[in-house]
């Protein structure tokens, strides 16, 4: 049983090996001349502007929350719409209650105001 595990393990000693040489030959081929200019944080070429720690709006995250939602929404309906000539009544009645839901999410999300955004 051991024995078809054989291959794994020998393509995980591979991939260490080659993991390894590769990092191993950047350390030691890249030039290293560190200078204060260098190492200063920037964004964008310039200067930072404030702190990256700061809090975020509650309206990005819902509008991440509605970017999920949809993207499930997408993921579920297009293989549904494929078989849907093969599905019986119930089928349709499981999206049709998959999809109510995705809208009591939309109708939240609207009423909340996060596809408003100033």
């Amino acid at each position: 049983m051991l024995e078809n595990y054989l291959p794994v393990l020998f393509f995980l000693v591979i991939a260490t090996f080659i993991g390894v040489v590769a990092l191993g030959a950047g350390w030691l081929i890249a030039p290293s001349n560190p200078n204060a200019e260098k190492n200063s944080p920037y964004e964008c070429g310039f200067e930072a502007f404030e702190d990256a720690r700061i809090k975020f709006d509650v309206r990005y995250y819902l509008v991440a929350i509605l970017f999920i939602v949809f993207d499930l929404e997408i993921a579920f309906i297009v293989p549904w719409a494929i078989i849907l000539d093969n599905l019986a009544l119930s089928g349709f009645v499981a999206m049709a209650i998959f999809v109510a839901e995705l809208l009591v999410g939309l109708v939240y999300a609207w009423k909340k105001g996060a596809p408003e955004w100033e």
